[in-house]
């Protein structure tokens, strides 16, 4: 049992590490692999219908979950490579690097206004539609996401890992790659999608509430104030489309003074999205400031995903059949 809890939070600790220095690999990325293969079964598969979308997203969830399982179980006798296996897949799933180095190379390409680079790096990070926006919208925008992300993309898959391991891992980096592939509001996916939207959304409802509670907490290092952070959260959030997206955006928007939210374009239609904070609209050297809150934020949900997973295996007794020698 102690090597197992040893092993778990190890690994989840040692995959940011991996993430922070050496970010997604050029090649062979296995999130891009799953897309790939989920875009395959959705081009064979799409009907303008949720059961046979429900059916699409169990499949390739379950599949995700299963293969996590298998190679935890293999893994298990050993909590080196318990830790190893924990490890690989929380590198994986982890987007922490590229997020920030994306969001940071954006506002270094405003700083020198170079507008058609940030248009043409800002699919890369969110996908709204950059040919009408100036400085700023680019700004908001891609802050916007950097706020979003660092709980979809960092928070949650190690909260997941936390109480689940490596299955919990796989299992939402599969339902949160699902839910940007099929679960917008477009013609061919409103009815196909809504099952990898809805999963996402259950996924990511206690992720984002920690994600804007480490927000409001670390506000200080950029310059911000807790209780500001606390209010737009509380004040704002409910106004938010996503339920989950909210409180990450408020949190930050409060965080930063700064105020967010407005008109947004996206190719498939046009949203006016509730104002979220109380302060100016962002700017360039916001985004900055952005990139920053996340990386902290990012270091505060490793502490506490290792600490999370070292409680919950600590409180299942010894004996408990959690896996058969």
């Amino acid at each position: 049992m102690i090597g197992r809890v040893r092993g778990r939070a190890t690994g989840l600790l040692a995959g940011v590490v991996a993430d922070a220095l050496l970010g997604d690999p050029r090649r062979g990325h296995p999130v891009a692999v799953f897309g790939t293969g989920a875009a395959r079964l959705e081009r064979a598969w799409w009907a303008d219908s949720r059961s046979r979308g429900a059916l699409y997203a169990g499949v390739l969830v379950g599949g995700a979950v299963l293969g996590g399982a298998a190679a935890e179980r293999v893994a298990a006798r050993s909590p080196v490579a318990t830790a190893a296996v924990t490890a690989l897949a929380t590198w994986a799933v982890l987007g922490g690097r590229s997020l920030a180095g994306e969001g940071a190379a954006l506002a270094g390409e405003l700083a020198a206004d170079d507008l058609g680079a940030a248009r043409r790096r800002l699919p890369s990070l969110c996908g709204r539609d950059p040919s009408a926006l100036d400085a700023d919208g680019l700004a908001r925008a891609a802050l916007e996401s950097v706020a979003e992300n660092t709980s979809d993309a960092v928070v949650a898959p190690l909260v997941w890992g936390a109480v689940a391991g490596v299955p919990g891992l796989l299992g939402y980096r599969a339902v949160n790659t699902l839910d940007a592939m099929v679960g917008h509001l477009s013609a061919r996916h409103a009815r196909f999608g809504w099952a990898s939207a809805r999963a996402d959304d259950v996924a990511n409802a206690v992720p984002a509430r920690l994600a804007a509670l480490l927000t409001a907490t670390t506000a200080p290092v950029v310059g911000g104030r807790p209780g500001a952070a606390l209010t737009a959260w509380r004040r704002d959030a409910r106004r938010h489309p996503s339920p989950n997206a909210g409180p990450v955006e408020a949190a930050f928007a409060g965080a930063l003074g700064r105020r967010l939210g407005g008109r947004t374009v996206y190719p498939y239609g046009v949203q006016e999205r509730p104002l979220l904070g109380s302060g100016p609209a962002p700017r360039v050297p916001d985004l900055h400031r952005a990139v920053r809150l996340s990386r902290v934020v990012t270091a505060g949900a490793a502490l506490a995903a290792a600490g999370l997973a070292a409680a919950i295996d600590r409180a299942v007794p010894e004996g408990f059949p959690r896996r058969r020698p």
